[in-house]
């Protein structure tokens, strides 16, 4: 038996984008910070990237984070003061350039809010929260990389047979992420293939819509999770369905930008069926026909 969704607990770290306004992401994307190093030119780069870093035999290309979400780049003077966050997110690892580190805190991600509107157009921001009364702005670094290293257009456009596609068009599919980039790649990805599909933004509503579904006597067959997620998580969210009698014939199917073993083995141990990272669309369209497949045994 289960006794909790996962032992992993997710912290957020604070950094400074301006001189007053602090923003953060979660620990499960950081693999290290260091402060600024060396760059080397990458010719015809994208212009939020300043270089490439060389660090203990691995090259990888540093962004300038505020340049990136639409705030003053950083000049040249203040470059060699900064840090640099390494992160492990859609298979890539990337670093940004940050004016300052804060801290790292644990955060209660069901504590997350919505972006308020006062902040505009400011698309790369998917939560606000309170860290020490002070407004702290939870960036999408999903969208961040989706705006700066495109995805193969082949990479968003899975292949079925007839056949396949046929398993799959009856069955009630959820869609589940908290990023628009990534509610996109998913939506265009199964609208390719002419896949219907609900979509929620966030593991509550989710959850409510599938318990919904199954006191309707239409119950969903297969949910595909992002496992980063304020509020209910995809472990969460895994969790409480596999522990609902009404809700466990499901086919899970979690994801995530992580490129991390520890994310897929706790995947596996709240009850999901598949762990995938994120994103490759015939690695998803082959997990849902296996669920497909799971769902035609059981009938």
């Amino acid at each position: 038996m289960i006794k909790s969704a996962t032992n992993q607990s997710q912290g957020m770290l604070l950094f400074q984008l301006t001189q007053n306004q602090s923003f953060a992401i979660g620990t499960l994307k950081v693999k290290e910070i260091v402060p600024y190093t060396k760059l080397t030119s990458i010719p015809h780069s994208h212009p939020t990237v300043l270089g490439a870093a060389s660090l203990r035999g691995v090259t990888l290309p540093v962004i300038d984070m505020a340049k990136a979400v639409g705030y003053p780049p950083l000049s040249k003077n203040e470059i060699k003061k900064c840090y640099i966050i390494i992160t492990d997110c859609q298979r890539k690892l990337v670093g940004f350039l940050v004016r300052g580190i804060n801290k790292i805190t644990e955060c209660n991600w069901h504590d997350i809010d919505a972006p308020p509107a006062s902040l505009g157009n400011n698309v790369f921001v998917t939560g606000v929260t309170k860290v020490e009364d002070k407004l702290v702005q939870l960036l999408d670094v999903e969208l961040l990389m989706s705006k700066i290293f495109p995805a193969d257009p082949d990479s968003l456009h899975p292949v079925l047979t007839d056949i396949e596609r046929e398993m799959l068009r009856p069955l009630k599919i959820l869609l589940v992420d908290d990023s628009a980039v990534a509610r996109r790649q998913l939506s265009q990805a199964l609208d390719s293939i002419s896949i219907p599909y609900f979509i929620a933004t966030n593991g509550l509503d989710a959850l409510n819509m599938m318990k919904r579904a199954a006191e309707a006597g239409e119950p969903f067959n297969i949910l595909v999770s992002d496992i980063e997620m304020p509020g209910l998580d995809g472990y969460e969210l895994a969790f409480e369905v596999q522990n609902n009698d009404k809700l466990n014939t499901i086919y899970i199917i979690l994801h995530t930008s992580l490129s991390s073993e520890i994310s897929v083995s706790q995947a596996h141990q709240v009850g999901a069926h598949e762990a995938l990272t994120k994103f490759e669309a015939n690695e998803l369209i082959h997990a849902m026909l296996r669920g497909a497949e799971q769902h035609a045994t059981t009938v």
